[in-house]
């Protein structure tokens, strides 16, 4: 009994060996980007040949800040955003098995036991009859044959859905370990910049002191006295502007890494004038390197998913060919009933041919076509998009030195400007105006510097994630 099952069975999976033939063949489509880099002033000194590219880089070496490193390691551990994508994960990969599992009969085994009495009034005997019967089968019922793919085209698409979460994940890890970078940078210059605005409250306040005992004497004017209460007030904003960025800042931290950042992980001050924080990038020898993004590379799993849908689309225009069967015994004696000559079977083969649907057919036909199309356009329309945040990057990258230098030279500049100021001011020389208008002008410059180290800092971070660094460790 169980043997002639399995043959069966076995028989009808060996049935399924077109599956596939009508899903489009696949191609990638091609890139709508350049295959080089932009050059020009920008980028020639952004551009230097390298066979390494950012995705060869792990985290670790990329960044080289021993508290970034261990806040990232947070980050990868506790954020909520990276472990729902890691969910997703299981929760397509359970989709894909049981879109698998159409592949297979699923058999199953059934006992029955029935007790029947029957009336006197309506047996030959004229007294109640009491009958057995008891039965043992097992069986598959409605397995479609994939004659035409259908369900080996529905399997393929929940496969690329699944690595298309994958993807998915890696491409968050990507975008939680940059988040990490940027927001730990941007309260080192947030705290850099808030302690600036302190010392300037500190050294305005003390002139604004000095200027009211100057009034007092006749030297200075209610003019100066004014100016010079302005601009601690002035300084006052800043403070309080400074400090809520560094509270924020904070806050964006904290929740990325999944809690309260420690006091042992905090930047100190200072931090941007230190050590080399993080490791130059190169961008490799072509935009062929984009192809190696997660997100891209999601992108394109989706597409696959979308083909495969076609051929299943295809497929519903053809017969379904679905089998039944069971083998078992049956017998009035529970004792009797694996005995010779009380087997039993059933095998019933179903075929459905779609004749008229209303036109539902070819409308799902068309949908899976045009949700395609809709898929190689926004591979198309992601890749463009990457290649200008590269050429972006890029273009940053080869002017950023320029600026900071040229932000330095101008910070001493004022610097000195100021000092110079400060001495004819306090030999009468200059008025308290030209004084401030110095002072101003390098208090501004210094903030500038430290918003220009911010963006040079920043600009590694990007060109790092938007060639693909920071999947592994």
């Amino acid at each position: 009994m169980m043997q002639r099952l399995l043959t069966v069975a076995v028989a009808a999976a060996l049935l399924t060996g077109c599956s596939g033939l009508l899903a489009p063949a696949y191609q990638r489509p091609a890139a709508p980007v350049p295959a080089a880099w932009p050059t020009g002033p920008a980028y020639d000194k952004a551009l230097q040949p390298s066979d390494k590219t950012a995705a060869d880089i792990g985290w670790r070496s990329f960044i080289l800040d021993a508290r970034l490193q261990k806040l990232v390691e947070k980050a990868l551990a506790n954020n909520r955003d990276l472990r729902v994508a890691a969910l997703n994960i299981e929760k397509a990969r359970a989709q894909y098995g049981i879109s698998r599992a159409d592949m297979f009969p699923t058999i199953s085994a059934t006992g029955a036991g029935t007790h029947t009495q029957t009336a006197t009034d309506v047996t030959t005997s004229g007294t109640p009859r009491i009958t057995h019967t008891y039965t043992a089968n097992v069986g598959f019922s409605s397995y479609e044959l994939d004659f035409f793919g259908k369900i080996q085209n529905q399997m393929d698409e929940a496969k690329e859905t699944w690595l298309e979460y994958v993807e998915t994940r890696n491409a968050s890890q990507i975008t939680l370990i940059s988040e990490v970078a940027s927001d730990y940078l941007t309260l080192a210059a947030d705290q850099d910049l808030l302690k600036l605005a302190q010392d300037t409250l500190k050294s305005q306040q003390e002139t604004f002191r000095l200027t009211q005992r100057e009034f007092e004497t006749g030297v200075a004017s209610m003019l100066d006295v004014s100016a010079a209460q302005a601009s601690v007030e002035a300084a006052r904003i800043d403070v309080a502007t400074y400090t809520t960025s560094v509270a924020q800042a904070e806050n964006a931290l904290a929740v990325i890494i999944g809690g309260a950042v420690p006091d042992d992980l905090r930047p100190p001050l200072g931090l941007l004038d230190g050590a080399p924080l993080l490791q130059d990038v190169p961008a490799g020898l072509s935009s062929e390197v984009l192809l190696r993004r997660p997100d891209l590379r999601a992108d394109e799993h989706a597409l696959k998913s979308a083909n495969a849908s076609i051929g299943a689309a295809r497929a519903a225009f053809f017969p379904s060919i679905t089998l039944t069967a069971t083998a078992g015994s049956a017998s009035n004696d529970m004792s009797r009933l694996f005995k010779g000559g009380n087997d039993t079977w059933n095998f019933m083969p179903q075929i459905s041919i779609p004749i008229f649907s209303g036109g539902s057919l070819m409308a799902s036909l068309d949908v899976a076509k045009v949700t395609r199309d809709i898929q190689v356009a926004t591979y198309e329309k992601d890749i463009q998009t990457a290649f200008q945040e590269v050429a972006n990057a890029l273009a940053q990258r080869g002017t950023i030195g320029d600026q900071l230098r040229a932000q330095q030279s101008q910070t001493n500049a004022y610097a000195k400007s100021y000092q110079l100021s400060e001495v004819r001011y306090k030999n009468g020389i200059d008025s308290y105006l030209s004084l401030l208008t110095y002072q101003r002008s390098y208090y501004s410059a210094q903030q500038s510097l430290i918003s220009t180290k911010l963006t040079q800092q920043s600009n590694l971070v990007t060109l790092y994630k938007v060639l693909g660094g920071g999947l592994q460790e």
